[in-house]
């Protein structure tokens, strides 16, 4: 408390905080000798890294569904944790198989000799990939292309039309881990109707955020996630999506938040997960960093009476006040420049 005091006279009397431990205070001769903090620390040069945490799930990130576009019996299903990658089997419609292709235009019609568009030249890239050829990839569907469709269904045991079916194919981005199953074997299967959920293979963290967060919160951002055990391990912001909620009461209107996945990157993060199923993780966002800046404990800050803030400064066994310009907040520390603040300099920590 005696340095608030000590700041708040040398700003009444018309001088600085530095002004008045400049002057030395205390000196006359009838003055008791200078007061020392009842504990100092060093102005020490590091990196700061100031970050904000969430909270999250650790799992697969956010399901999505497919629905079905045929009409029949579904007649085979998947099971919950199956992964399903290019060319095979999503379920079954009176016992021909829905191919999990990929791509990231949906289907929207049947697709046959003389069709055009982007979404002939994803079928046609798909093809190519599975191993089928005699056709150029392009956005063209040829004789050709009818050709390697035709080889295709053969080997899928389907009727050789050489066109495919609207229904007949899902484009998804990548392989796809199932989540859960919207209807059951022996269901009826109708355009339209929900037939599973499916997520990512890779592990990743799904996180609640506000829309202000979006401030430090961006798409491709390398972030960290903090294991059950204790453990951090590296991720990156691969989507944020934004969603409604509607109010729980009568009075309560709508709200918006942001949804965020954060997957792990790399082999040894993944490993390091690998024994979590499905668990309560912490997100760790990067908000802020300065690289080679002079700090101090926080708590050696004062609050000077003219604003801002000051340290009181610790040499030859007396003391004196300088006003300092504060930076970045982090981990209980502050970046701060003044008047003869260094590196190593020693000042106060008061009561």
């Amino acid at each position: 408390m005696a340095a608030v005091i000590f700041l708040v006279a040398a700003a009444a009397g018309g001088g600085s905080a530095v002004w008045f431990g400049a002057q030395g205070w205390g000196k006359a001769a009838n003055q008791s000798p200078p007061v020392l903090p009842p504990a100092t620390a060093e102005v020490t040069r590091q990196t700061l890294t100031a970050t904000s945490e969430y909270d999250g799930e650790l799992g697969y990130g956010v399901a999505t569904t497919t629905t079905n576009r045929l009409t029949g019996t579904i007649t085979g299903l998947p099971d919950v944790g199956d992964v399903i990658k290019r060319g095979q089997s999503l379920y079954s419609v009176d016992g021909d198989p829905v191919i999990l292709l990929y791509g990231e235009l949906p289907a929207y019609r049947t697709l046959k000799e003389g069709d055009e568009g982007p979404d002939v030249e994803q079928l046609e890239r798909n093809l190519e990939e599975l191993g089928y050829d005699g056709f150029t990839v392009d956005d063209e569907f040829t004789w050709r292309t009818a050709a390697a469709v035709e080889e295709w269904q053969d080997d899928l045991g389907l009727a050789e039309t050489g066109t495919v079916e609207l229904g007949r194919v899902a484009f998804l981005p990548e392989s796809r881990r199932i989540d859960g199953l919207e209807v059951e074997l022996g269901a009826a299967a109708t355009p339209g109707q929900p037939v599973l959920s499916h997520t990512s293979t890779a592990k990743a963290v799904t996180v609640q955020l506000e829309p202000s967060d979006l401030a430090d919160v961006k798409t491709g951002a390398e972030v960290e996630v903090e294991l059950p055990d204790g453990k951090r391990v590296p991720a990156k912001i691969t989507e944020l999506s934004t969603e409604v909620q509607a109010g729980s009461g009568q009075q309560e209107e709508a709200s918006t938040v942001v949804i965020a996945v954060a997957e792990l990157s790399g082999d040894k993060a993944i490993e390091a997960a690998a024994g979590y199923d499905q668990a309560a993780v912490d997100l760790i966002v990067t908000t802020g960093e300065r690289k080679d800046v002079l700090t101090v404990p926080v708590t050696a800050l004062l609050a000077l009476a003219e604003g801002g803030y000051g340290l009181e400064v610790v040499a030859g066994g007396t003391t004196s006040y300088v006003k300092v310009d504060t930076g970045l907040f982090a981990d209980g520390r502050v970046e701060v420049s003044g008047a003869g603040i260094d590196e190593g300099t020693v000042v106060g920590i008061p009561e």
